[in-house]
């Protein structure tokens, strides 16, 4: 009789507040003795957070201040598995796409794989591509964090961390931190796909939907110049691009043109 292959470790990694620590729901690992759960938590302050609230059967590990990208990169660097999913405090797994991600992994020997999620009512969070497909700058800037799983040596062989001057709790440049990991992955020379793997559920509304404010719009211009920081054209050709295809929705005449030369 043919033994089914044992899966790879998975470290859940989870990252909120200290005001927001009890939303999280802990998957149900029974089935996936190697897989663990870690979270880390900010306080928000200058004090060290309130732990007591933290649900029991996870690695809890907190720190004064406040900054999302902060709390990604301590997750890089306090994970034990092998491979790493990172979420949110409003976030539940499909353990089952989790699983065909890890073996996805595993027979390419990619770096990152980034999946797919569904709102509440089981639908589709936004477009996706119907099949494989390598990530490049142009076509990853949607990415959320808690649709990635990435192999965690490669990561850290990598020296790629989260941005720390970008992603919620940053003061200007609030969005756009999962983009730059990405776009810093594919730069340091690491293989990077989209796969049509349903990994999580997530609420429909979230802090990267739709455009808002002027700040927003600022906030999203200055993600470009990140990602493409080589270069000192190629930010205004792919604002002109990415703004083009949101004119006469999110963006009138003339709030495209200011996307593009960041006002």
């Amino acid at each position: 009789m043919k033994t089914k292959k044992k899966l790879a470790s998975l470290t859940i990694g989870f990252s909120t507040l200290e005001s927001r620590l009890q939303n999280i729901k802990l998957p149900d690992l029974q089935n996936h003795p190697d897989w663990d759960v870690l979270i880390t938590v900010q306080s928000g302050t200058t004090n060290a957070p309130d732990l007591s609230n933290a649900p029991q059967g996870s690695n809890v590990v907190g720190f004064a201040g406040r900054g999302v990208t902060k709390l990604r990169n301590q997750v890089i660097e306090n994970a034990t598995g092998k491979y790493l999913v990172f979420a949110d405090d409003d976030i539940t797994f499909d353990l089952q796409g989790l699983a065909k991600a890890i073996e996805h992994l595993e027979q390419t020997g990619s770096t990152l794989l980034l999946g797919q999620a569904v709102d509440e009512k089981g639908s589709l969070r936004k477009k996706y591509p119907s099949k494989v497909t390598k990530l490049t700058k142009l076509n990853s800037a949607k990415a959320a964090t808690y649709e990635m799983v990435v192999n965690l040596d490669k990561v850290k062989a990598s020296n790629v961390l989260f941005d720390e001057t970008f992603g919620a709790g940053a003061e200007t440049t609030y969005l756009g931190d999962e983009y730059i990991f990405i776009c810093d992955l594919i730069d340091a020379g690491q293989k990077c796909e989209f796969v049509p793997i349903t990994l999580a559920t997530h609420p429909s509304v979230s802090s990267g939907s739709g455009w808002g404010s002027d700040k927003d719009r600022v906030a999203r211009a200055r993600i470009f110049d990140r990602a493409f920081k080589t270069s000192k054209i190629l930010p205004y050709l792919v604002r002109t691009a990415f703004g083009f295809k949101k004119l006469g929705k999110e963006l009138t005449l003339a709030s495209f043109i200011k996307f593009i030369f960041k006002k």
